[in-house]
């Protein structure tokens, strides 16, 4: 089939590659423009569909855009198949949804409709969920509301975090989006509409909810942790003698103990929460490597009386 892949970041890198081993025609590859790097911002990051793109030779489009005719002629000139997304980050416009032959394959990290949006993997687990997924739907205009042909469950592990099931996920969509071109090119792909119950929005990450509440049970602040971990970080602050200092929580594990609410119990770094503890397990100070609680500890103790906010 021709194929126009539309993506950006690693999750979307397996399933591309996996659709030109299978032998389909890439005919382009659209993704997100390159970044600016380094401390002067004067080198330019391609993204790693770009990096992958550009190693098998295929044509790859930046635009900054699509809700133009000029990109939506030339979108239809590639005379695709079918069009490829997944977690590409634009908006795509009707006379692009309908272009392709076949139009707009969505491979979407959710049970749709539940964790509709920008960041159904982290708000899976923040919300606590023991169970998630990946989608192939057809776009439609609606924010991920097209009706769904494909889908693999896949089971939240209680102390998983949102880059470990990242990864998860990623080798199961690749496959699941092969099996769906597959269908497609005999005819046998069948979609059907979403349930109209059960729909809950995965908004965007904002930095200002990483800060960990240690007034929240201990459940939740768990929940909290590894549904940031590694990025963007759930993060606490304290004083350790030099003012307040930012530090990342990238791994934690529920705990027994009661104290005040954001105090340390004991010598282990178990934190008391709302109900119950949390005991944190890797973190990461600014400017370091992350780092086990046993290696934080040496360098920063809490004194009696600290509390974390």
């Amino acid at each position: 089939m021709r194929i126009v892949f539309m993506g950006t970041p690693d999750f979307s890198v397996p399933v591309l590659t996996e659709i030109i081993g299978q032998g389909h025609e890439v005919v382009a590859c659209y993704t997100r423009a390159p970044k600016p790097a380094g401390r002067r911002g004067l080198e330019l990051t391609r993204s790693p569909v770009h990096v992958t793109a550009d190693r098998f030779g295929i044509p790859v489009l930046t635009p900054k855009t699509l809700r133009n005719e000029a990109e939506a002629q030339a979108f239809a000139a590639f005379d695709a198949d079918v069009a490829v997304v997944v977690a590409y980050g634009l908006i795509l416009p009707q006379p692009i949804l309908e272009a392709p032959a076949e139009g707009c394959l969505n491979l979407h990290a959710s049970l749709l409709p539940r964790w509709r949006g920008a960041a159904p993997i982290q708000r899976a687990i923040m919300a606590g969920d023991n169970e998630t997924g990946v989608m192939v739907m057809r776009m439609d205009e609606g924010l991920d509301t097209g009706p769904v042909a494909m889908a693999e469950r896949i089971a939240i592990g209680d102390n998983m975090t949102a880059g470990e099931l990242h990864d998860a996920l990623m080798g199961v969509g690749a496959d699941l989006m092969v099996r769906a071109l597959a269908a497609l090119s005999r005819g046998s792909l069948q979609f059907h509409a979403q349930a109209e119950n059960g729909a809950v929005y995965a908004s965007k990450i904002d930095k200002a909810e990483c800060r960990i509440d240690w007034a929240k049970p201990a459940t939740d602040v768990h929940n909290h942790i590894r549904g940031l971990s590694p990025f963007p970080g759930a993060f606490f602050e304290a004083d350790f003698g030099k003012g307040p200092e930012r530090v990342k929580v990238l791994r934690s594990a529920l705990a027994k103990g009661q104290g005040e609410a954001g105090s340390p119990i004991g010598s282990d770094l178990t934190i008391a929460c709302g109900q119950g503890a949390v005991r944190l397990l890797d973190v990461q100070r600014a400017g370091k490597s992350p780092m086990s609680a046993e290696e934080f500890l040496r360098g920063a103790a809490l004194p009696p009386g600290t509390r974390l906010t």
